[in-house]
């Protein structure tokens, strides 16, 4: 889908003010009513040769020297596992709304990542994520169509699981 030169601009400054590429796929379908994937969004941000800038503040100088509770309870903000550091599996993670996002150990065959998620009324299905960046859904009862509210909780949750194993 082609953005015209508005929508470009309005995408830039989502980005430069620190959207998430989940964020920037909401406000193109609520501002414009142009419906992308999560991926197409990222293959956007990158034609349009734009960074994602991280918003979140870093921990501060005097409370770098406490643990992670300590800085907790002293109001800084727990920052995210640094690179070989131990990763919280995905049942461990918080789920975003009523949707949980679960990540397979072994991926299905044709698949980069796979695994699965239960939506918010409790319908599981399995997922895939293939090399072209399409997410592939298989649900447990045939014809499921799951909200729009709990597909982009699925979108939200599996980027955010997928970040925080390094994805």
């Amino acid at each position: 889908m082609q953005l015209n030169a508005e929508q470009k601009e309005a995408v830039a400054q989502w980005v430069r003010d620190g959207a998430k590429p989940a964020n920037v796929q909401k406000r193109l379908q609520l501002d414009f009513g142009v419906a992308m994937t999560y991926m197409d969004v990222r293959f956007l941000v990158d034609d349009l040769e734009l960074e994602w800038v991280d918003k979140k503040p870093r921990q501060d100088e005097a409370t770098k020297h406490l643990s992670a509770d300590q800085a907790v309870a002293a109001g800084a903000k727990e920052e995210p596992p640094a690179p070989g550091d131990s990763v919280p599996a995905a049942d461990e993670l918080q789920p975003v709304g009523n949707v949980q996002v679960e990540v397979n150990k072994v991926n299905r065959p044709g698949t980069l990542v796979s695994g699965q998620v239960t939506f918010s009324d409790g319908v599981k299905a399995e997922w895939g994520l293939d090399q072209m960046g399409r997410i592939m859904m298989q649900p447990e009862k045939e014809g499921y169509q799951p909200d729009q509210e709990d597909v982009q909780a699925f979108q939200q949750e599996l980027q955010k699981t997928l970040e925080s194993q390094g994805m």
